[in-house]
């Protein structure tokens, strides 16, 4: 494992003379995380020309998600090869469907590779970051301060673990916790484990640990479809193949987001033939796999699949069918010492509660303190729900750019290579201020107004208003948290920036 600890590091002390671009001089750029988009952003920038970079990082080492996540059966439900930086292709992946552990290994790979640890602070958590017009001052949990040019939020989405509300929770007298903060060291074998969730989480730790458990209860509120894991191991010779003839993986990278974003994107974005293709899929891997007729119909969803995100897994129905296992549908009432109490009065004595109820993914940035022009707080002003125009900038945070932020296509595109698109979007904004001067960019009110009635216009032809579900795709106001247009056209709308959505700030 390769780690860096912050001391090792030291930041130039730096003072806040406005127009790093009249100046002449490199802009000093903040990354915020070292997950995938972290880990792209200093990538990207150097290749840009853009070298002067620091990265802050919470934990200590990089990965994101798949540092967080590390739970049995964690598997993505991308293909390997698309799931892969352009710039960091990987020809030994072991399947199609690469398991975190493999993931987090890449990743930490493509790091040390990258030269991304040089410049990375580990165990530095970013509490606050203030706009002083036009720089930010950024403050770390260590106490410490610092001026930058410019702010990239490389924080991801699910990040955040969403905890029930269900009472008596910390009442429970055996090992409880959430599925991302798994405990490693415990011994399952012939427990009696309890799993609250029924989507990706728990259908991937349902099917890994089934065969090792005593008793396994699954407590279920909602069905979810579910489509088979087309899992593949690739060969050696496959692998010495790819090395040889390089460009036959950059192939396969272009099909699969291509199979990806056609057959399973058009599902959800109205293309009734790639609909019914996926729902077939789904209604088939339900009845070839349960054949209890009364289990069938208490995992059968009412409504129509891509809803809700499809689970891809092919472990979960042979595992909750097995006799050691129970899917219990009566709501939960209340967390005893013992176990869970439904609201039929039974009572699932367990050894083990597993929360597997997912993660908020309305925090991005957050709880990071963030005060923009005139002393607004984005967490108030995100108070509704987050925004933020093009999914990565808010009017009145100038110089601050979220990668994976509010809105964008992260339910049908791979987050790599969203990130990718981004960065792109970013540098070619950070080259307008090299080339003409700017002291800021921030994108226009009136910009992002448009921008949400687009996305807002964008929904109605989507699964998520049309197939009958209630999911964290759509928030409380009847926005999308989600991009609701093609890929495609996501992908075009990031090749070239329109500089008329943006204040272009010559002086402050």
């Amino acid at each position: 494992m390769s780690t860096q600890t912050a001391s090792s590091i030291e930041i130039e002390a730096f003072e806040p003379h406005p127009g790093w671009a009249r100046q002449g001089r490199q802009p000093r750029i903040a990354i915020i995380g070292a997950g995938m988009s972290g880990i792209a952003a200093v990538v990207k920038l150097r290749r840009a020309g853009y070298t002067d970079l620091t990265v802050f990082e919470k934990a200590d080492r990089v990965g994101g998600t798949w540092r967080e996540n590390h739970y049995p059966g964690l598997s993505c439900d991308v293909p390997s090869y698309w799931y892969s930086f352009t710039f960091a292709k990987n020809p030994d992946w072991s399947h199609r469907f690469a398991y975190g552990p493999e993931i987090q290994a890449y990743m930490e790979r493509t790091a040390r590779d990258f030269g991304v640890l040089d410049v990375t602070h580990f165990d530095t958590p970013v509490t606050e970051l203030r706009y002083e017009a036009p720089t930010w001052r950024l403050t770390t949990g260590r106490g410490d301060e610092h001026v930058f040019d410019v702010v990239i939020s490389a924080t991801g989405v699910l990040h955040h673990p969403a905890f029930p509300d269900i009472p008596g929770l910390d009442s429970f007298e055996g090992e409880a916790f959430h599925s991302a903060r798994w405990n490693d060291d415990l011994d399952l074998a012939g427990k009696r484990v309890g799993i609250i969730g029924t989507g990706s989480t728990a259908a991937q730790i349902v099917g890994e640990i089934g065969p090792e458990v005593g008793r396994m209860s699954v407590f279920q509120r909602t069905p979810q479809w579910m489509a088979p894991l087309p899992q593949k191991a690739y060969s050696k010779a496959w692998k010495r193949f790819l090395r040889l003839f390089p460009f036959v993986q950059t192939l396969l990278y272009h099909f699969y987001y291509w199979y990806m974003t056609s057959r399973v994107g058009g599902a959800v974005l109205g293309d009734e033939k790639a609909h019914a293709r996926l729902a077939e899929a789904c209604r088939r891997n339900l009845a070839e796999n349960v054949h209890d007729p009364e289990l069938r119909a208490r995992l059968t969803p009412d409504y129509k699949a891509a809803c809700k995100r499809i689970v891809v897994a092919s472990d979960f129905y042979p595992a909750i069918c097995a006799d050691n296992a129970e899917l219990v549908t009566d709501a939960i009432e209340r967390i005893e010492p013992g176990g869970v109490r439904t609201k039929d009065g039974r009572l699932h004595e367990l050894d083990v509660l597993v929360l597997a109820t997912g993660f908020d993914p309305t925090r991005f940035i957050l709880p990071t303190k963030v005060t923009g022009e005139n002393g607004v707080d984005l967490e108030k002003r995100w108070d509704d729900a987050p925004r933020a125009h093009r999914s990565m900038s808010v009017p009145g945070f100038p110089n601050l750019w979220m990668i994976e932020g509010p809105t964008g296509p992260v339910g049908n595109l791979s987050l790599i290579t969203i990130s990718e698109y981004q960065l792109g979007y970013v540098i070619q904004c950070l080259d307008k201020m090299k080339r003409d001067g700017l002291e800021a960019i921030a994108a226009r009110e009136e910009a992002f107004d448009a921008y949400n009635a687009y996305l807002r216009e964008g929904l109605k032809k989507t699964i998520w208003v049309t197939g009958g579900c209630h999911s964290w795709y759509i928030d409380k106001t009847g926005m999308p948290n989600l991009y609701p247009y093609a890929p495609q056209q996501f992908r075009k709308e990031m090749q070239r920036p329109d500089f008329s959505e943006y204040r272009l700030i010559h002086e402050v």
